[in-house]
């Protein structure tokens, strides 16, 4: 008798493990970026990225509602470290792209630096946030919202972003 009522535990529990619900993984992300990375889940930064793409966003979303935590590391560009455009900027360099996604969350700490373009976009998008971001020698404006609305931005710093021919700096 006891037999049998270890085995119905032991079914009972991997019954259990197998059906309860799961965390979601999210999607780690380090290293060199060549490409635009589009994100369509939960993701975090386990590493510094360095972003070698041309003329196009690094990291962009591709879902609503989702997070990316850059988890104190930082996003690199192409601009010059000293004065992000030297000879100019590329407007479509951009380090986080948030294009027509709602519900977007950017959570740091954590650094986007040297774009050729915006640190982060948020364009046509509503109801996301933006918290404990550097944005930091971008050769356009550190944070750029256009036609969003709703977005939260707390605890972000923007230094050291625009150029005399693009003097849009901050937020």
């Amino acid at each position: 008798m006891k037999l049998d009522r270890r085995l119905f535990c032991l079914i009972c529990f991997a019954v259990s493990v197998l059906w309860s619900p799961q965390a979601a993984s999210a999607k780690e992300i380090e290293g060199t970026i060549t490409t635009t990375l589009t994100i369509t889940e939960n993701s975090v930064l386990v590493g510094d990225v360095t972003c070698a793409v041309e003329s196009a966003p690094c990291i962009a979303f591709g879902a609503p509602d989702i997070t990316l935590d850059l988890d104190g590391y930082a996003i690199t560009g192409q601009a010059d470290p000293d004065t992000a455009c030297s000879g100019g900027g590329v407007g479509t360099e951009i380090g986080i792209d948030v294009n027509g996604q709602n519900g977007a969350i950017i959570r740091g700490p954590g650094v986007v630096r040297q774009m050729r373009g915006f640190g982060i976009r948020l364009n046509n998008s509503s109801g996301g946030k933006i918290t404990g971001v550097t944005a930091s020698t971008t050769c356009f404006a550190g944070f750029y919202l256009n036609a969003s609305s709703g977005y939260e931005l707390e605890g972000n710093v923007s230094v050291r972003n625009g150029h005399l021919t693009n003097p849009c700096g901050g937020i």
